[in-house]
């Protein structure tokens, strides 16, 4: 339990002063809880020695404990007002440090990361498992701070009056204790599978949720159902078969300091039949024993749930603690915005993908990059991105290595407007914003005028502050495309990357983005993925990439006259598209 409490403080990081602040507010507060019952059992032994006639309760002995009981009372509200208030606070704003520090993190793993981890099981960790701890960590802490002190509290006193009846209260708490442990060691095996299968339930959902219009498209929601149902059922059993292994040594744990009370009760009364102890302590020793392994029990309660916080916390550190892409990188201001690929090999799972791939993209120009699907095109645009990092060979930009570059300050010079558009739910203001946020308004509508988006912005009820849906599913694809590009005009990044764009859009809106795109690019660095020819055949340069490899390099006149893969995919497009190009 305190390794648990100490990763927590350990969290807190800048706040733990505060942190341990509130633990003394929690010590002060467990220490007047017990304060009461100290009092009440003087006053019944003043009450019973004053019947037996062995003293006389005096005016200043009732002053005594009146001004006793109602400075504990007092006390005791003061220091709970001030846990709740101090250990709340810091909870929340622990925990949403940490959410940020994640947030952080995520953005500069390598995607690879996200392929090898489950989503449900990464969203389980940043949403499910860290609010758990938000929710439960400061109130489970208070709650063993509390059963300490109160437990160690009256053994001591115990001790003090009878050290026979203390030594029976410490032989029940080290016995309960005992069987503590054995529940807290059982908590931390069957924890971590609780979670995982929450986390599998979490990717059942989103996979449903996410496959919904082809389940319908494919009228499969039986097979579909049946599969969220069996998550479902795997959770449920995973659940109940903890709890059934809980259930009979959690009844003995209860059973031992229930037994540990009657023991207490026993022995006061045989002591005091015996002549060994008075009345009086007797009665008080019984108002103890009710007392006493209540706190116990409280320990006992929360230790299950210590050990699924300690287990969502290992969950937690397993997202937060990944290494970063650029962990030696150190912040970069370019001079100038050249690219330049020298012999790079690349490869997802070992399976190569790109191949001593060599080409040099001038600074304010524009490259082209075609092929066979599958050949590396959106690999290379990954790679300049830094989303992951070569295996072999380097990539520079302005003459440095972008592995000597921290992402914040590489991707600063970077926009990127991918064939699919995210967009968050929120106002579309503040997703054209989102490529410079602290831009104006005005700032915002010029770039969305740019965007050829403000005229179907003004016909929305709310205009720019219409909320669109989660990954903007209230607009057509081509509206979103232009939101793309307005917020990439926003950022006015030097080097723009375009991946497919236009590949999957009507023709009336391929005109409104194409011109989207020429205010996008001038005056740029441009690299761009297409197969639409209109889009290619006027760029500076063109790469013909297939297997990993580039087999062609030239402007649109020069490959069009060679024999090769460009060529055949020229004539191809031609065909698809009923174009007829100028030679």
């Amino acid at each position: 339990m305190l390794k648990v409490v100490k990763r927590i403080i350990d969290l807190s990081g800048d706040n733990s002063k505060r942190m341990y602040i509130s633990f003394v507010y929690a010590l002060m507060q467990a220490l007047f809880s017990t304060l009461p019952v100290l009092g009440a059992s003087y006053v019944l032994k003043l009450i019973i020695e004053n019947i037996e006639g062995i003293t006389v309760i005096t005016i200043n002995q009732v002053w005594f404990c009146l001004g006793y009981m109602i400075f504990a009372v007092l006390g005791r509200m003061l220091f709970s007002y001030l846990v709740a208030t101090s250990q709340e606070s810091i909870g929340y704003e622990v925990f949403a440090e940490q959410r940020l520090k994640i947030g952080d993190t995520l953005k500069r793993v390598p995607m690879g990361f996200f392929g090898e981890k489950d989503m449900g099981e990464i969203t389980s960790s940043v949403t499910t498992d860290l609010s758990f701890v938000e929710n439960n960590a400061m109130k489970l802490i208070n709650k063993v701070v509390n059963g300490y002190i109160s437990s160690i509290t009256i053994s001591l006193c115990l001790m003090f009056f009878d050290f026979r009846i203390g030594l029976i209260t410490l032989g029940g708490i080290i016995v309960t204790s005992l069987v503590m442990i054995y529940i807290s060691k059982r908590s931390r095996i069957v924890a971590p599978i609780r979670q995982a299968n929450q986390a599998g339930l979490v990717t059942a959902i989103i996979e449903y949720i996410r496959g919904i219009s082809i389940v319908k498209a494919f009228k499969q929601d039986g097979i579909a159902k049946e599969s969220i149902e069996n998550a479902f059922e795997k959770s449920r059993k995973t659940n109940y078969g903890i709890e059934q292994e809980f259930v009979p040594v959690t009844s003995v744990y209860i059973f031992i300091f229930k037994l540990a009370s009657v023991g207490i009760i026993f022995a006061s009364g045989i002591f005091a039949i015996n002549g060994s102890m008075e009345v009086s302590t007797m009665l008080m020793m019984i108002t103890f024993s009710f007392i006493i392994y209540g706190h116990v029990e409280q320990i006992g309660n929360s230790s299950n749930m210590i050990r699924m916080i300690d287990a969502s916390l290992d969950r937690v550190d397993a997202v937060k603690n990944v290494e970063p892409i650029d962990k030696n990188s150190k912040p970069v201001l370019l001079d100038s915005y050249d690219i330049c690929f020298d012999k790079v090999s690349f490869a997802y799972d070992k399976k190569n993908v790109l191949q001593d791939v060599s080409f040099f993209i001038p600074e304010n120009t524009t490259t082209a990059i075609v092929g066979t699907s599958g050949g590396g095109k959106s690999t290379i645009c990954s790679l300049i991105a830094r989303f992951y990092d070569v295996q072999r060979g380097a990539i520079s930009i302005g003459g440095v290595n972008v592995r000597d570059i921290t992402c914040d300050s590489l991707l600063s010079n970077i926009s990127m407007v991918f064939q699919k558009v995210y967009l968050f739910q929120d106002t579309i203001l503040n997703n054209i914003r989102f490529g410079n946020p602290s831009a104006s308004i005005e700032e915002v509508i010029i770039a969305a005028k740019k965007a050829r988006c403000h005229d179907f912005i003004m016909e929305f009820p709310d205009k720019y502050n219409t909320v669109v849906g989660e990954g903007g599913a209230s607009l057509s694809g081509g509206q979103k495309q232009r939101i793309s590009i307005a917020r990439a005009i926003l950022k006015d990044a030097p080097i723009i990357i375009l991946d497919e764009a236009t590949a999957s859009v009507d023709p009336e809106n391929e005109h409104y983005i194409q011109e989207a795109i020429n205010a996008l690019t001038n005056g740029k660095t441009i690299i761009i993925i297409a197969h639409r020819l209109a889009t290619i055949q006027n760029a500076d340069q063109i790469l013909v990439i297939s297997d990993g490899k580039v087999i062609q390099k030239g402007t649109h006149k020069q490959l069009i006259n060679q024999e090769g893969l460009y060529n055949r995919f020229i004539n191809i497009r031609k065909k698809a598209e009923g174009w007829s190009l100028a030679q």
